[in-house]
C-alpha cells in the first residue's frame, strides 16, 4: 500500500479483493448489519474530564473527496476502510463519526467494538452544489441511530445570511435536535457562518463569526440537554469557548499548516474548559507523511484521558 502503517499497528493486506466479503454479505444477508450493531460491545460511557477522540469519516457522502492537493484522495473505499481500521485499532480512539454506508461497513468488519458511534445526518448540501446551503437530512435519522445503538448524530449547520435556504435548514436542525433528545441521544451540532463568493460557499473562520454561529446554533431545538458543539480551532479560542456551556469537540478540517502546527493549535485548545475532545478525519487519515498510526497516536497524546475524581465519586 501507499501508506505507512507503522510497526506497532495492525497490518493491512492490499489485495484488491480484501473487502469483497462485504459485498457478499450485503447481497446475501443484509440483515447482518443490524445483527452486528445489536451484538457489539458498547463504549463504557462519557465522563467529565476524560476527553474523547472520535475519527470522522463522513466527507465522501457530501462529495468532498479532496485532501490537500489531491481532489480524489478519499475516493478509494478500500483504502479509506484500511485507514479507518488502523485509526480505530488505537485504544485511545473512542469512536467514529460516519455516514450510513461507512458505518455499516465498519459494523460488519467488527471495528466498532467498545466504541462511540455518531451518525452523520445531513449530507444533502453537496460540495459545490448550486443550492449547497439547502443541506437536507439525507443520512442517518434519529430513529435509525437509536436502532443501531448509536450515541448520537451530527449535523452540519451552515448559516448564510444572504441565502433564503438558511431558515429552512435551521428549522430542520432544530427538529433533528428534538428527535435525538427524545431518544436521549447526543446532537453534535457543527455551526458555521458561511458566505457565498463567486458561486462557492466559504465558512467564515474569524473569531467573531464562530462566536455568532455558536450563539445561533446552541439556541436551536426545544431543549439543549443533549446538544454538543463541534467547532473549528480558530484564533482566540478562549473567547470562543466562553460563548458556550455545552460539551465541545474540536474539528480538524483540511488544514493549511504543517502537521506540527496543527497539533500545537489543538493542544492549546484542548486545555480550555468545556472542550470534550477531538472529532477529526482527513488530517489524521491522510497525513502528509502517510503515517496514519503515527498521526493518530500523536493526536491521542494531546488529550486528557483521566476522568475527574469529583465526578467519579
Amino acid at each position: 500500500m501507499s501508506i505507512n502503517l507503522g510497526a506497532a499497528t495492525v497490518e493491512v493486506d492490499d489485495d484488491p479483493r480484501r473487502y469483497s466479503h462485504l459485498s457478499t454479505i450485503r447481497l446475501e444477508d443484509p440483515d447482518a448489519v443490524a445483527r452486528a450493531a445489536k451484538a457489539r460491545r458498547r463504549h463504557p460511557g462519557l465522563r467529565y474530564g476524560r476527553q474523547n477522540f472520535i475519527v470522522a469519516a463522513d466527507h465522501p457522502a457530501r462529495g468532498a473527496l479532496a485532501v490537500g492537493n489531491d481532489p480524489v484522495a478519499m475516493a478509494d473505499r478500500r483504502q479509506l476502510l484500511d485507514r479507518l481500521q488502523v485509526a480505530l485499532a488505537n485504544p485511545d480512539v473512542d469512536g467514529v463519526l460516519a455516514s450510513p454506508d461507512i458505518m455499516d461497513d465498519l459494523l460488519l468488519l467488527g471495528a466498532l467494538e467498545g466504541k462511540l458511534i455518531f451518525g452523520s445526518m445531513n449530507r444533502g448540501g453537496l460540495s459545490g452544489l448550486v443550492n449547497e446551503i439547502d443541506d437536507r437530512f439525507t443520512g442517518h435519522t434519529a430513529a435509525a441511530l437509536e436502532a443501531l445503538g448509536a450515541d448520537g448524530g451530527k449535523m452540519l449547520t451552515r448559516i448564510c445570511l444572504g441565502d433564503p435556504d438558511t431558515v429552512a435548514m435551521l428549522e430542520a436542525t432544530a427538529k433533528a435536535i428534538d428527535s435525538l433528545a427524545e431518544r436521549k441521544l447526543i446532537a453534535m451540532v457543527e455551526p458555521f457562518l458561511s458566505i457565498r463568493e463567486n458561486g462557492k460557499v466559504r465558512n467564515d473562520l474569524s473569531t467573531n463569526a464562530v462566536i455568532k454561529s455558536i450563539a445561533i446554533a446552541e439556541g436551536l431545538g426545544s431543549t439543549s440537554a443533549y446538544t454538543w458543539m463541534k467547532l473549528p480551532v480558530v484564533a482566540d479560542m478562549e473567547r470562543v469557548m466562553a460563548a458556550t456551556t455545552m460539551p465541545t469537540v474540536l474539528l480538524g478540517g483540511d488544514p493549511d499548516g504543517t502537521q506540527d502546527e496543527v497539533f500545537a493549535t489543538w493542544e492549546a485548545a484542548l486545555a480550555l474548559p468545556g472542550v470534550q475532545g477531538l472529532t477529526v478525519g482527513r488530517t489524521l487519515l491522510y497525513p502528509a507523511d502517510g503515517d496514519v498510526a503515527g498521526a493518530v497516536a500523536t493526536a491521542a497524546s494531546l488529550l486528557n484521558h483521566t476522568a475527574s475524581e469529583e465526578v467519579s465519586e
